[in-house]
């Protein structure tokens, strides 16, 4: 269809999905839904787009086996195993050497691994709209999410003038990046109208990114491209090792995005959710009529809005008299909290490997 090459990037070890998702397993692996796991429906959303050839996956050195088996559609060669965890600023320079170097100059679609969006016709109709601009104008673009509540765990996207609309798609300059706000800024911004949620999505012809990498970023560029000289050679992973070793941690809005001028975004007209923890899952499973959203076999008794989820289907769990709870069960792990304290499963996670 177009000069198009496809980056997921499927790195992250979330700890809010505790305990069904660990470090050796994090939650892009897991089936949430039923059938096709984040990871499986990040390379489903674009089928039609690119032939699988076209598709790089960046992750963790440690995950590899679980891509490949979970993407077996993939060339191994695409599958590229990052050695230490350095943010998403470096995986962004990576793909984009590794596109430059294996497709010429392409138009890169970049896409996370652990988010659930619907429906799939206008993800890709979104798409393909920023594509097209991006190609043609040199412009770095992203996806921007209508807020539907003040969250205070997303970055936002203010918005300056719009710039067009392709089919009910519509176009805007982005002036700039705004940090997780705390709750009244994040109440302000929904009033205003004119702020976004910032996916981490994003479109960029490969050498207007590797500018603005050059100019923001240049010891990234520096030591990955020395490493880019082994790729294909027995040396290739060492060579990797040595030149992620030295990189600053750093996310590619902080470190570029931020600082870069032509920003432009795609209101988004699709579904999105970054399944962030155990709450995003109520409005995706079944609801009884007391208002307990379930994966599983619930049987209830005066209980009501709970969120129940056993990674085994089959699995019973039973509720008498409470509410407001979280319940899951993995394994022979069981999770009880109440809905307002769930984030705080992630000190929970700290606090037991620390007890190793």
């Amino acid at each position: 269809m177009r000069d198009l090459v496809v980056v997921i990037l499927a790195g992250g070890a979330g700890t809010r999905f505790w305990p069904l998702s660990t470090e050796q397993r994090p939650k892009q692996f897991l089936d949430l839904f039923g059938g096709r796991t984040l990871l499986q429906r990040s390379l489903d959303r674009v089928r039609g787009m690119v032939p699988p050839e076209r598709v790089l996956v960046l992750t963790n050195e440690a995950f590899l086996p679980q891509v490949r088996e979970q993407l077996p559609e993939l060339p191994e060669e695409n599958v590229v195993g990052e050695p230490a965890r350095r943010d998403t600023a470096a995986a962004v320079a990576l793909s984009a050497l590794l596109c430059r170097r294996l497709f010429g100059d392409p138009v890169i679609l970049t896409l996370t691994a652990d988010h659930l969006i619907e429906p799939v016709e206008l993800f890709q109709k979104a798409a393909l709209s920023a594509i097209d601009a991006a190609a043609r104008e040199g412009v770095l673009y992203t996806f921007g999410i209508r807020p539907s509540y003040p969250a205070t765990s997303y970055g936002y996207l203010e918005l300056g003038r719009k710039v067009g609309e392709d089919e009910g798609i519509e176009h805007y300059e982005v002036l700039r990046f705004k940090e997780k706000p705390d709750l009244q800024t994040a109440k302000g911004y929904l009033r205003e109208g004119r702020y976004l949620w910032n996916s981490g999505m994003f479109v960029w012809q490969t050498g207007a990114i590797l500018e603005e990498l050059k100019e923001h970023l240049p010891r990234h560029l520096d030591h990955l491209e020395r490493a880019l000289r082994h790729l294909g050679t027995a040396r290739w992973r060492q060579a990797l090792r040595d030149a992620f070793e030295p990189l600053k941690a750093i996310s590619i809005d902080y470190g570029v995005m931020e600082m870069a001028s032509r920003i432009r975004c795609v209101a988004a007209p699709f579904r999105w959710s970054d399944v962030g923890g155990w709450l995003a899952l109520q409005e995706f499973l079944p609801r009884d009529a007391a208002g307990n959203a379930y994966r599983g076999k619930l049987h209830t008794l005066e209980a009501e809005g709970n969120l129940v989820f056993c990674d085994d289907a089959d699995e019973v769990v039973a509720l008498v008299g409470v509410k407001d709870l979280v319940v899951v069960r993995a394994g022979k792990t069981t999770l009880v909290v109440p809905k307002e304290r769930a984030e705080e499963v992630k000190r929970l996670v700290q606090r037991l490997k620390g007890r190793g």
